[in-house]
């Protein structure tokens, strides 16, 4: 039987309900389409991993601190793929994939840009894991072990993280003498966010960034808590108005039938669970998640918020009950399985749902809920009682305003405009994420490059042959902003030569 990411998700609720008061779960961040949403066809050929070697960096643990234990090390894994590098003699660049909530082989897998682009720009591929995922655990530790210490966790966060990509990229090029060489960092969806902090943290270090499905205004209150959901609705009712109306209807309808007699030992044969539901609001999360995840990533040429509709709107027809309808659109996408909704006790969650539960408890507080603008039942987003189950489930007290302070998010168009450039903001308007990123040019060189059909990351991920022709576009947009950084990156160097300035000891970027 082959279970969901979000099946995962709704057993990891069980185990860890009191992080949010909110009925339902985060809407997972991040680039991997994983069991049934992947679209089968999408696959990286085993060749492209072989090109990589993998090394491990001797990684502070604390880069922000004096004290004797903050100069603790763990070992941190990176890749390399030198197949088409120039070399340094060339001043060929370096493209640097900065890992996210995941161990860095799911990257491997599934980012094709940087190696089907590699060759044209004769650059050095590096790909590194971000701390506390993969192999890059401090402590000798596993991560369940690591965020059950208070310790060990405290050194989990996102400034950390860029400080490790500082790090290893400063070491990268000291050992390959490759001082003049350019340095291009990309990610996606929380690896975005990454990537566009990066530059903005450390310009001597990077020229340039893609940020993919980056949603870096979703904090702090900058975009509405409802504007997530509310893309989601948009998606599925332009897809179909019955099937949005059949879903619409559908959370009255498990009310009713949880209110009868026996009503979840009835719901659960309607929908055949794999363990019997323990109350409604377990089918609703599910639900709930499994249309969020259809438009998150409604990738061509399967398009799941299709799928979805057309499973609905085809038990339409045969005239079935309302909540068998919905079960069809479950089936639709899950395709044939012996169970569905839940997953069979003693499931593990991964690391990203442990790793990322804490990074939201910690700074990552991304305020989306449910208003009535939607087809979903109301659930707000509560900040006291977010804040609140996590210092139960932590013992700390998480900190929303910190993001924003650290790396800005108000009045972003003033602000980039003034000091910010080489940083693409890339989004597919079909992702609901992209209702907190950045969807138009700030300046020259503050580029949004977007599609209206697009979905999460998907212009990152290796590209096939029936790939649409807006897809094609956006994809060589995004080379052409980038091939025009370094030739206006080699034409300073040449110039700084010439001018006798490059005695300077610093590295240009």
């Amino acid at each position: 039987m082959t279970l969901s990411w979000l099946s995962l998700i709704v057993y990891f609720i069980s185990i860890a309900a009191s992080v949010c008061a909110q009925k339902f779960d985060f809407p997972r961040l991040s680039l991997h389409r994983e069991n049934v949403l992947q679209d089968p066809q999408r696959r990286v050929p085993v060749s492209v991993t072989n090109d990589f070697t993998t090394f491990f960096f001797n990684q502070t643990l604390d880069h922000f601190n004096y004290q004797p234990k903050s100069y603790t090390t763990f070992r941190q894994r990176y890749l390399i793929n030198s197949r088409y590098w120039g070399g340094a003699n060339s001043s060929a660049p370096i493209f640097i994939y900065l890992g996210a909530e995941a161990p860095i082989e799911n990257d491997l897998n599934g980012i094709g840009f940087l190696t089907e682009n590699a060759a044209q720009f004769k650059a050095l591929l590096v790909y590194i894991e971000h701390r506390y995922y993969g192999r890059s655990i401090p402590f000798g530790m596993s991560l369940e072990e690591a965020l059950n210490d208070p310790i060990a966790r405290g050194y989990f966060s996102s400034s950390q993280a860029l400080a490790d990509y500082a790090a290893i990229i400063r070491h990268v090029k000291e050992k390959l003498k490759a001082r003049d060489c350019p340095v291009i960092v990309v990610g996606g969806s929380y690896g975005g966010m990454l990537a566009s902090w990066f530059r903005l943290k450390y310009p001597h270090l990077a020229f340039g960034a893609l940020a993919s499905s980056a949603p870096i205004l979703y904090f702090d209150g900058i975009t509405p808590q409802d504007a997530y959901f509310s893309v989601v609705t948009k998606d599925f009712k332009e897809a179909s108005k019955t099937c949005y109306q059949t879903i619409r209807d559908s959370w009255a309808e498990i009310d009713r039938v949880i209110s009868k007699p026996s009503g979840l030992s009835r719901l659960s044969k309607i929908f055949k669970t794999c363990r019997p539901l323990k109350s409604g609001d377990e089918l609703k999360n599910y639900l709930i998640l499994r249309y969020a995840a259809a438009a998150q990533y409604d990738d061509p040429p399967r398009y799941p918020v299709e799928i979805v509709c057309r499973g609905i709107d085809g038990a339409n027809a045969s005239g079935k009950g309302i909540l068998k309808k919905i079960f069809a659109g479950v089936v639709a996408l899950d395709r044939n399985s012996t169970c569905y909704i839940v997953p069979p006790n003693g499931t593990t969650p991964t690391q990203t749902e442990l790793g990322y539960s804490w990074q939201r408890c910690s700074e990552m507080v991304m305020g989306i809920g449910i208003t009535n603008n939607s087809m979903f039942q109301a659930y707000p987003f509560n900040l006291t009682d977010f804040i609140n189950g996590c210092n139960s489930s932590y013992g700390v007290v998480p900190r929303p305003h910190w993001i924003t302070t650290y790396y800005g998010g108000h009045d972003i168009e003033r602000v980039l405009h003034r000091f910010g450039s080489n940083i693409i903001f890339s989004n597919g308007l079909r992702d609901p994420y992209s209702s907190g990123g950045i969807l138009k040019n700030i300046s020259d060189t503050i580029d949004a490059v977007y599609t209206q059909k697009g979905s999460h990351c998907l212009d990152i991920l290796a590209s096939e042959q029936a790939d649409p022709n807006w897809l094609v576009r956006q994809r060589k947009r995004e080379v052409e902003i980038i091939k025009g950084w370094i030739t206006k990156y080699h034409a300073h160097l040449l110039a700084f030569k010439q001018q006798g300035l490059y005695a300077l000891k610093q590295p240009l970027q």
